[in-house]
């Protein structure tokens, strides 16, 4: 069974657990470029909780057990957030979305993007945009899946070699 939840930066050491979940989960992607700086970005949950909301994604164990954190997003519910990559008044985003490797394929992923689509209407914006890899194909395909459209006039890259394509999905 899988539940989500937010995640607050005083849960310090589920936040570690999950920075080492979508560290792991962007190391392992293929043709990722080398960025040290951004991998440190990644493994702060701590941080991006006390500025952002970090939800985590669980599956359930034996009745007895521990859920056991598969995955997180941060959510942004406008431009005004300290890590929002966008200027635009009416949206939301979401970021350094990353599931176990061995988790991945069992629906946290959409789980955790459809909490971040449901938050985004609750919280009346028009549209969700978000930036992904050039690299991240299975992201991609799961984002087109639930109706977010590649948007190049978005895109945009850095350090001369890192290329992040826009996606967006209208809400209204």
């Amino acid at each position: 069974m899988l539940t989500l939840r937010v995640v607050g930066p005083d849960e310090v050491e589920l936040c570690r657990r999950l920075g080492q979940i979508v560290l792991e989960a962007y190391l392992a992607l293929a043709d990722r470029p080398d960025d040290p700086g951004y991998e440190q970005e990644l493994v702060d949950v701590v941080a991006r909780a006390a500025s952002a909301t970090v939800v985590a994604a669980f599956h359930g164990g034996p009745p007895d057990a521990e859920p056991v954190p598969v995955g997180c997003v941060t959510y942004l519910g406008d431009a005004t957030n300290e890590h929002a990559e966008h200027d635009d008044p009416d949206a939301a985003s979401f970021r350094m979305l990353g599931v176990a490797t061995a988790g991945q394929g069992r629906g946290a992923g959409r789980a955790l993007t459809q909490w971040c689509i449901d938050r985004a209407r609750s919280d009346g914006r028009q549209r969700i945009l978000i930036h992904s890899g050039s690299w991240m194909t299975r992201a991609h395909a799961l984002y087109g899946s639930m109706g977010f459209v590649r948007r190049p006039d978005l895109d945009w890259s850095f350090q001369g070699y890192i290329h992040l394509w826009g996606f967006a999905l209208e809400l209204a």
